[in-house]
């Protein structure tokens, strides 16, 4: 049994001893993504458990040990951990829970003395509690390296990449769970590569890009475009199936085709904030210059990935996250940074500028930022772009999922309404009409 060892502060320490013994239990929030950093985590040489306890049970708990006050998102991923502890079959004595923390002004920032909160409720204060963050609290037998943030950025990538091709391929496809099968195929194939201490330089992860689209648009497909969906919100709603009450599965079901901006994007934005902060407040110009040096090379990484979707020519691209920053000029300044801040209103005007302009904003309860830089900028957009059909989904532990999908059907049958006329016009001929180059050829 590990030696339980506490700092000056009184907080438990995760230790060298307890690196060999525990088995660290991450929280899922993006499957695909999440399954590569548990494995890049396993390589250095920790035993991580993912975590995909799911249903009431994990809310039934959040609100045992989290006050109905605070945000969604810290309530389930708490729950999630409260309830694995207790009914997924781990000795208590031997597990310790993963978690991020930002150092922000988001509640987020707040999760992880919730959660130590909750455990000592539950008598379980001996269950050390892992910050993962650049410097916030330090623990003797867990450490970011240089080398582990690098190989978590091309996991972060690899997962984008897999997530945005297999959401314009999966509502296509002839035979149903290709795509899934070759999410599966390429999730363990990355896996074996790391292993192996393949595809984690830049040159080789080039390379694997064009793989993955190569193999992903090989996959079969048949039928009309379908109408396309995009997800957007609250980080946490926006990618948990936990969050969202499988929110794109429900999409898939009704006919449509999700599209769900990558981590990517956020990732830099939130390096981007500790730039904005030194230009608006003031600080330290080191801490600013090593913010851009590593900003510039998930952006380097991120054009390498938007460069072989393009070179496929099977697949729409993103834009960059600069693309994402003029969009949003006139409508927001970089000063409105807290939760997803500027962004969350950035990729609503991305997804409308790139043909998607039916849009789920996904509202967990509590998250006071997401309602303003979400819910509150829907009436300039449509003011701005009369043709965006957008609806904000409100989940907290008393929403109803049918209620939830009743109101996403009704933004579907506005989207069918739209489409219609949108066919109807384009039928219609146009008198006097200068000849354009699609009609010359």
């Amino acid at each position: 049994m590990a030696k339980l060892v506490y700092d000056e502060n009184g907080r438990l320490l995760f230790t060298k001893e307890m690196k060999e013994e525990y088995t660290i239990l991450m929280p899922q929030m993006l499957p695909i993504h999440f399954g590569m950093f548990r494995k890049l985590l396993e390589l250095e040489g920790y035993k991580v458990a993912q975590l995909n306890n799911d249903g009431r049970a994990v809310v039934d708990e959040g609100l045992k040990y989290v006050h109905n006050d605070t945000c969604y998102p810290a309530l389930l991923v708490i729950g999630q951990f409260m309830d694995a502890i207790k009914h997924g079959g781990y000795d208590p004595h031997k597990v310790a829970l993963f978690i991020t923390q930002t150092g922000g002004g988001c509640r987020a920032s707040n999760y992880i003395h919730l959660l130590r909160k909750a455990l000592a409720k539950a008598g379980m204060d001996y269950v050390p509690v892992i910050s993962v963050s650049f410097g916030l609290e330090k623990n003797p037998g867990f450490h970011l390296t240089v080398s582990l943030i690098r190989k978590l950025v091309y996991g972060m990538m690899y997962g984008d990449l897999i997530m945005w091709v297999s959401n314009q391929v999966r509502p296509y496809e002839v035979e149903a769970g290709a795509t899934d099968a070759m999410v599966d195929h390429w999730s363990q194939e990355l896996v074996d590569r790391f292993q192996a201490g393949k595809g984690m330089s830049r040159k080789q992860m080039r390379g694997i890009f064009d793989e993955i689209c190569t193999d992903f648009a090989a996959i079969p497909v048949a039928g009309e475009k379908k109408i396309r969906v995009g997800i957007v919100g609250e980080i946490y709603v926006k990618f948990s199936a936990l969050g969202n009450n499988h929110l794109e599965q429900f999409l898939l079901s009704e006919g449509v085709e999700p599209v769900v901006p990558g981590l990517t994007d956020f990732m830099i934005f939130k390096i981007y904030n500790r730039v904005a902060d030194v230009d608006l407040y003031g600080g330290k110009w080191i801490k600013k210059y090593g913010c851009k040096v590593f900003m510039s090379y998930i952006e380097a990484c991120q054009r390498d990935m938007i460069a072989a979707l393009e070179q496929s020519g099977r697949f729409r691209a993103p834009g960059t996250f600069q693309d994402l920053h003029k969009l949003v000029h006139g409508y927001l300044g970089d000063g409105n940074k807290m939760g997803e801040g500027w962004l969350l209103t950035a990729e609503m005007l991305e997804l409308i500028h790139s043909d998607t302009p039916n849009i789920v904003c996904t509202q967990p309860f509590g998250c006071l930022p997401n309602h303003i830089v979400g819910k509150g900028m829907i009436r300039k957009l449509k003011d701005d772009y009369p043709y965006s059909n957008i609806v904000a989904i409100d989940y907290d532990p008393g929403a109803t999922k049918i209620n939830q999908e009743n109101r996403i059907k009704l933004m579907l049958a506005n989207a069918k309404g739209l489409t219609h006329q949108e066919d109807a016009a384009h039928r219609e001929p146009q008198p006097d009409a200068a000849p354009t180059l699609a009609h010359a050829h």
